[in-house]
């Protein structure tokens, strides 16, 4: 059995190539550029945004993680499709796809390739802490923040890593859905503090308020419907489905799901 992880060098196909490798499978892994991966893995250069180069690799491989991409353009769409396509021309006999955790009309194209398949859908990464507030926290001791008590069940990498292994390697996971989260449904405040107890320094949220979020993501870029949907509507409101703790990980996986302390835990470095 060989394995093509797409997104190798990514927060959860690093976690993959390493589990496969573990369990003994051999990995084909591809990513865009070079990256660190692990004794036995076998690399290859591709990019998803140029199937052109993503299709000489899926020659000889059994099975396949897709990174779908999240932007649901037409461009984007006609992407992921054309690459379900070619992974079904190259006889791969089934997919494990992640995508986003909301409706995306690439889902009905993979339950419909004429694989087996199995779809990972999860909440947001706890990976996310990471963005915007590492380097204020390394540099200043503060998070700055809108919606403080806004929820979110965040999920550990490792984890999807772990269920998406599973599909892989079992048949019992084909023709599923799974939709997957952390093992709590953790704020903003709270998670601040977990970070300051687990690197031993104190940690100051400054909440901003929605006219400055505002301000600062159109100082970015985004224009206004982007900015009311998905940092105003999702965040300060987000639908229940974002903190609803499954326990589709345990379930699947035979292991309770990863907590957002141990995730710190595991990158400090990041933080100090």
């Amino acid at each position: 059995m060989r394995v093509l992880v797409t997104g190798a060098t990514g927060s959860v196909g690093g976690h993959i190539v390493e589990q496969l490798l573990e369990k003994g499978i051999a990995v084909k892994t591809l990513s865009r550029k070079e990256g660190n991966l692990p004794e036995g893995a076998l690399a290859a250069l591709g990019d998803l945004d140029k199937p052109e180069t993503v299709e000489p690799h899926l020659q000889g491989v059994d099975s396949l993680f897709l990174i779908t991409q999240s932007d649901q353009s037409d461009t984007k769409f006609e992407l992921n499709k054309t690459i379900i396509q070619m992974a079904k021309k190259a006889n791969i006999k089934k997919i494990v796809a992640l995508i986003d955790f909301y409706n995306n009309p690439i889902e009905e194209v993979i339950q419909q390739s004429g694989m087996e398949w199995t779809i990972l859908k999860p909440v947001e990464f706890m990976k996310n802490a990471l963005y915007g507030w590492n380097e204020t926290i390394k540099q200043e001791g503060v998070v700055r923040h809108a919606f403080p008590n806004s929820l979110s069940a965040r999920i550990h990498e490792a984890d999807i890593a772990s269920v998406a292994v599973k599909a892989l390697t079992e048949t019992e996971h084909n023709s599923k859905i799974y939709n997957l989260t952390g093992p709590e449904a953790l704020s903003i405040r709270t998670m601040v503090q977990q970070i300051s107890e687990v690197i031993e320094r104190p940690i100051e949220l400054m909440e901003l308020s929605e006219e400055q979020v505002i301000q600062e993501w159109k100082e970015k870029g985004y224009d206004d419907e982007f900015i009311q949907y998905f940092i105003i509507e999702m965040v300060k409101n987000p639908p229940a489905e974002v903190y609803t703790v499954l326990p589709t990980i345990e379930e699947v996986t035979g292991k309770p799901a990863r907590t957002f302390a141990q995730w710190v835990s595991e990158n400090k470095s990041y933080f100090n």
